[in-house]
């Protein structure tokens, strides 16, 4: 089984930005973590502040992955490209969201993507991620 995380921007920054809302521990600490308790799960990680890189992403896994889990950052409020990538491909997306993001800025409260995921899962910190790649085991 092959399942990506995809962060998008800003997202490189966790460890450093913001703490009180995403706290203090790195992605890439975080991914380790993971790596040693999905070690059936073949994991893999990618992270861009680009758009069009994030598409590229999708477009090259999206037909052979068994999923993707997926955090777009701001994107994820901004980005019809985004939404319209995950509905073009077959592989199934989660979005993962490491704040409540229903209980922060009102702009925050819609996603263009989210539609077009399988689900989402929003405010449980890093932990989303890992609820994201359980979704996909049988």
């Amino acid at each position: 089984m092959k399942i990506l995380i995809i962060n998008g921007p800003n997202l490189n920054l966790l460890g450093k930005r913001e703490p009180e809302i995403y706290g203090t521990q790195t992605f890439e600490d975080y991914f380790k973590i993971l790596k040693t308790r999905f070690p059936d799960i073949t994991l893999e990680y990618y992270q861009s502040n680009v758009e069009g890189f994030l598409i590229d992403k999708l477009h090259e896994v999206g037909f052979s992955y068994d999923g993707i889990v997926m955090n777009a950052g701001a994107y994820t409020h901004t980005s019809i490209a985004i939404a319209d990538a995950i509905a073009g491909i077959q592989t199934p997306v989660i979005e993962v969201h490491i704040s409540n993001v229903h209980a922060r800025e009102s702009f925050r409260h819609h996603g263009f993507m989210s539609k077009n995921c399988v689900g989402s899962i929003a405010g449980l910190g890093l932990k989303g991620y890992d609820l994201g790649i359980q979704y996909f085991i049988p």
